[in-house]
Parts: C-alpha cells; sequence; structure tokens
C-alpha cells in the first residue's frame, strides 16, 4: 500500500497535532492528496448508427401496438368447455399436483396434442376460505402448476393461458369440507386459434 503524503514516515504521524491530522484527513476525503495520475474522461457515447453525434431521449410516445408484447390473448368468454377435458383437484392451502390427478392431467395433454389448432385456458379455483387476495395468488399458483405439468407432458406453453379466479366461482356453495374440495380445482377450457 503506498502512503499519500509523501516523506512522512508512519512513526511521524502518530506525532502529528490533531489540527494537522485533521487537515491531512479532510484532503484525503476531498482527493486532493491522493492523485494517482491525470483523470480520464468518460468516452462519448455513440448512437446506434455510429455517428458522433450525441444520443438523445426520444420524445415521442410510442403508439399502443409498439408496446404490446405480442399477440392478444383472447378473452376467457371465447373459451368453452370440452368434455374430454378433466378437472384437476388440490389440498387445501396446497398448489401441488397430486398423484390422483396426474391421469387426467396426461388424458388432457393427449387431447391436446390431437387437437393442436386448439389454445387452452386454465382456470386456478380455491375454497372460499381466506381472504380475496390470497386466494386469487393460490389459483394462479394451482393454474401455472397444471400449465407446467401439461408443458412437460409436451404442450406448448404458447397454446395455454392460465388466470385465476380465487374463490370467486365456487362449484359448490355449502360451507362442508366435501364442498370446499370441489371447489380447490384447475379447470379446463379450449377455443380454436
Amino acid at each position: 500500500m503506498r502512503a499519500c503524503v509523501p516523506g512522512t514516515p508512519l512513526a511521524d504521524r502518530a506525532s502529528m497535532r490533531p489540527t494537522s491530522a485533521l487537515a491531512l484527513t479532510m484532503a484525503l476525503v476531498l482527493g486532493i492528496g491522493c492523485q494517482s495520475g491525470p483523470k480520464m474522461q468518460p468516452a462519448p457515447i455513440a448512437s446506434a448508427t455510429h455517428s458522433a453525434s450525441p444520443v438523445t431521449a426520444a420524445t415521442e410516445i410510442p403508439d399502443a401496438d409498439a408496446l404490446s408484447p405480442g399477440p392478444s390473448v383472447p378473452p376467457p368468454e371465447q373459451f368453452v368447455e370440452v368434455p374430454r377435458l378433466q378437472d384437476i383437484h388440490f389440498d387445501y392451502d396446497a398448489h401441488d399436483v397430486r398423484p390422483e390427478d396426474t391421469s387426467a392431467l396426461e388424458q388432457n395433454a393427449d387431447w391436446l396434442k390431437a387437437n393442436p389448432g386448439a389454445l387452452l385456458l386454465i382456470e386456478g379455483h380455491t375454497d372460499e376460505r381466506g381472504g380475496s387476495e390470497y386466494n386469487l395468488g393460490l389459483g394462479d399458483l394451482r393454474a401455472s402448476a397444471a400449465m407446467r405439468y401439461l408443458a412437460v407432458q409436451g404442450v406448448p406453453a404458447t397454446r395455454m393461458v392460465a388466470i385465476s379466479y380465487g374463490k370467486e366461482r365456487p362449484l359448490c356453495t355449502e360451507h362442508t369440507e366435501t364442498c370446499w374440495a370441489q371447489n380447490r380445482r384447475a379447470h379446463f377450457l379450449a377455443k380454436p386459434r
């Protein structure tokens, strides 16, 4: 390590008066005493066309089509029931695909592979217990778990859309465990592309 004050041995620094030490510290903090060479200026930024002119920020607001990520997702109302697509169910407060539901998902994947022109809507649902925000998040996790399983089975993710309804669209409205178990589900709808 190089000392910043040339000619001042370390032993002599301990005997410096407090004001000298304060002045030295201030000089170091302000960057006056420790210059190792000339200051480098940052290189100018060239524009995308590599001209010497500076880059300027765009002041024009792009239209909505330029900001959209690609083809829009069809509204859920356009999807319909398909008798061959089976719901799967989830345990209370869980989003893992249960082993007993894997055969239903595999049959759903087979149907989707046999119908390559179909888009799939996966709805995530919960029972009525818990807050709305929590249940919307849990429903999303359930729909996403079903989507991931189908993707592993060979269904392209571009053909699937997940949505959560949380506790807002129950199949059963009784306040029993049997009813709540029916509502904890991923529901599948399809539409032609």
